[in-house]
């Protein structure tokens, strides 16, 4: 629910004019006493007016019971500051709460009107009433779309950095943590291999270092993306395409898992299509590596002429369930339906392990 905040100036010109508008009538005062009611309820609506912003029903019911007061007084006294108030008290609150307020007005602003016999004025008032209610209302609910509109971005803005910084550091944090349990095992019999693993740590945390420097270069940068293919890939950033994913594979195989990678036919394929597919196997083959206790995995890339396939399948037999926990396969599953296609994660049918498969578009199909 947002808040509606009336400005001190517009507080200021409402008072002024709500005076201005009152004065001249004061001066067609039959006696003292009507005057001194008349200058009484002058008052209090101005009073009224300037606290509007921090008192709106309260202050809505004064005006509005001032202006009939006036209106019983002097009959060429017409509702107008009414109207203005109403229309900004519905602006101030939601429409359930001055619902009553319009019942309010309704009888206020036609009441005297009704009592002197005045059937047209008072029909006339009622339409205005309804009319300066709903102004109010519309102004406020458009208020709130677009905040909700920004909160959403906001959200949205979010859950894209968690996914991407997810994708950059869960990869080779796993594979850190494999290599360095790897030399703590064999560092008394073997130190040759754990120095080797220990490198192999070395290169990793290296590699995610980059990775994260150019993911926050991305988030920090202020100017746009350089999005000239118009699919949201910064390309000032090094992201990572389908050319890297024998480097992926390679790293993989140092920590015990045997990753096979098989690419199937020719095509151009876009940036952001590439990036995505990268991240979907980066991302599976992680949750292998964690979950699974597997000694195998394949990935296939297959390119045909509108859509592309791939799938990550192994051969582990760890608790399919933990695959399905935190942001992986959400993210892969996010990744493959912003890009256009579909993506299916679960055990494989028929013998163990498990299979990641996506199929993503790579033109427009006509």
């Amino acid at each position: 629910m947002t808040t509606a905040r009336l400005p001190r100036r517009w507080r200021t010109v409402l008072v002024v004019v709500s005076v201005a508008a009152t004065v001249p009538v004061l001066a067609y005062s039959p006696s003292p006493l009507t005057l001194t009611c008349a200058l009484v309820l002058t008052a209090s609506q101005a009073a009224a007016l300037w606290e509007l912003d921090r008192h709106p029903r309260r202050g809505a019911a004064v005006v509005l019971l001032a202006s009939a007061g006036l209106q019983t007084m002097f009959p060429l006294f017409g509702p107008g500051i009414a109207f203005v108030v109403l229309c900004t008290c519905a602006w101030l609150r939601p429409a359930a709460e001055t619902l009553w307020i319009l019942g309010l007005a309704v009888v206020c602003v036609a009441g005297p009107a009704v009592v002197r016999g005045h059937w047209t004025a008072a029909a006339l008032w009622l339409g205005a009433a309804l009319l300066a209610w709903s102004w109010g209302a519309l102004a406020r609910a458009r208020g709130e779309r677009r905040v909700a509109e920004r909160r959403r971005a906001v959200l949205e803005e979010r859950a894209r950095i968690a996914r991407d910084l997810h994708d950059v550091l869960a990869h080779t944090v796993s594979v850190m943590v494999v290599q360095a349990a790897a030399a703590d095992d064999v560092f008394e019999s073997n130190p040759q291999r754990a120095r080797e693993a220990l490198r192999r740590t070395e290169e990793a945390g290296r590699q995610a270092l980059t990775e994260l420097r150019g993911f926050l270069r991305t988030v920090r940068a202020d100017d746009g993306p350089d999005d000239e293919a118009g699919d949201g890939i910064d390309r000032a950033a090094p992201q990572p395409t389908l050319a890297d994913l024998p480097r992926l594979t390679d790293t993989m195989g140092g920590t015990g898992l045997r990753v096979t990678l098989v690419c199937d036919g020719d095509g151009e394929v876009p940036w952001g299509v590439q990036v995505g597919v990268y991240r979907i196997v980066q991302e599976a083959l992680t949750n292998t590596l964690r979950h699974a206790r597997a000694s195998a995995a394949e990935v296939l890339v297959r390119i045909g002429e509108s859509e592309m396939r791939v799938r990550v399948r192994d051969d582990g037999r760890g608790p399919a369930g933990a695959r399905g926990d935190g942001h992986g396969l959400a993210g892969m599953r996010e990744r493959a339906s912003l890009l256009g296609g579909t993506l299916h994660a679960g055990p494989r049918p028929g013998c163990a392990g498990f299979e990641v498969e996506a199929w993503l578009p790579v033109r427009e199909t006509s």
